[in-house]
């Protein structure tokens, strides 16, 4: 307790009882200030310090030789490379249709043949001499009918007997039909227009009805065949044609027209079977033949592509170098399509920018570098 004779009663006298009874608090609280603006000093001192040193060490340090590409539009697409194999447009298994003994074979293997050449005769003497005798039966039961027809208007016979004759010339005219088709059977003709790929008959063989002659194919067209991946069906189904290339015939590039594309898968591998119509009015394209098929899924006919290897990913972010009068900037881009070894860059590079496409990871943001190499054709430079 404070006696009364020690609180002052005038306010300057309050004011230094103040400052005296509180000076160790006070001056406690001046050295905390003065020890952080000491530290926020020494920090920012520190840090100048710094930043002076790692300049002079990008000043001391030699330029990195580097290789660059200066960014143009140009078009890039996305594409699938799948491989496929040709098929025969048609493809006939030949039978014959009557029993008899192969007197000739007219064609051979690989002959090329029209649609009603003839390819092999069957021994006809008994298919013959069966339609020699269906013919006077049929001439026979018209002749009859023919007379009672013209006597029966005069009222001479019943009307039951003129159509029992006239049943039995419908009944010869049909067993002539007959004995007609399977004499003209016994010569085998091509039913289209095609290769012959096999011949079963030899001469002297029976054959029996239903029993193989031989297989034509038809290949003045013929059918490219792909297997498409359940993920790039969408994208086919839009397409039209389709580029294939067949490596046996020294990458001969055809335009293939989208024929076919099934609706459900046809392996345990979820291809779907993709048909491409190729014109081969040559035959040069034979059945067999490996093909590799050139799918654009997607195309941009002005974007700026740079070389995939020339991105760097790190800490989620992609970024590429960019040169500027001989010093590089760090750039972050976002990427598009691909085509083989080439990205789209959909943000991030301007044209006509100079990218760092060697050298790049032996550089960071603001430092020297040495351009050795201008490129313009990356894919030459690849090469």
């Amino acid at each position: 307790m404070r006696t009364d004779y020690q609180r002052p009663k005038t306010l300057r006298g309050k004011i230094v009882f103040f400052f005296w009874y509180n000076l160790p608090r006070l001056v406690l609280l001046g050295m905390a200030v003065l020890i952080v603006l000491l530290f926020v000093t020494i920090s920012d001192k520190k840090s100048a310090i710094l930043a002076e040193q790692e300049a002079a060490i990008k000043q001391e340090r030699p330029p990195v030789n580097t290789v660059i590409m200066q960014v143009n539009p140009a078009k890039i697409s996305n594409r699938l490379n799948l491989p496929g194999s040709i098929e025969a447009w048609n493809e006939l298994d030949l039978t014959a249709k009557i029993a008899g003994t192969v007197e000739e074979v007219v064609v051979n293997e690989g002959d090329s043949v029209r649609e009603g050449d003839i390819l092999i005769q069957i021994e006809s003497d008994d298919y013959r001499i069966a339609l020699e005798r269906a013919q006077a039966a049929y001439n026979l039961a018209k002749a009859d009918y023919q007379r009672d027809k013209s006597v029966y208007s005069k009222g001479v016979i019943p009307p039951a007997e003129l159509e029992a004759r006239e049943t039995r010339m419908q009944t010869a005219k049909a067993d002539l039909d007959n004995a007609q088709l399977l004499f003209e059977r016994c010569t085998i003709k091509a039913p289209i227009d095609g290769v012959i790929r096999r011949l079963d008959a030899k001469v002297g063989m029976f054959l029996g009805v239903g029993d193989p002659v031989g297989r034509i194919l038809q290949i003045d067209r013929v059918k490219a065949v792909i297997g498409i991946p359940e993920s790039d069906v969408t994208a086919v189904r839009k397409l039209d044609t389709v580029d294939v290339t067949i490596k046996a015939l020294d990458n001969l590039k055809v335009a293939g027209r989208r024929h076919f594309l099934s609706s459900s898968p046809e392996s345990m591998a979820r291809l779907y079977r993709l048909e491409l119509e190729l014109d081969n009015p040559e035959h040069r394209i034979l059945p067999g033949m490996f093909v590799r098929a050139d799918i654009v899924k997607q195309s941009r006919d002005q974007a700026l592509s740079i070389p995939f290897y020339s991105i760097i990913s790190r800490n989620n972010e992609q970024y590429v170098f960019v040169e500027q009068d001989g010093v590089v900037e760090k750039r972050n881009v976002t990427t598009g399509i691909m085509e083989k070894w080439m990205v789209e860059i959909t943000a991030g590079l301007e044209p006509g920018e100079r990218v760092v496409v060697e050298g790049h990871r032996d550089v960071e943001d603001g430092r020297k570098v040495k351009v050795v190499k201008t490129i313009t054709d990356p894919e030459a430079y690849a090469l």
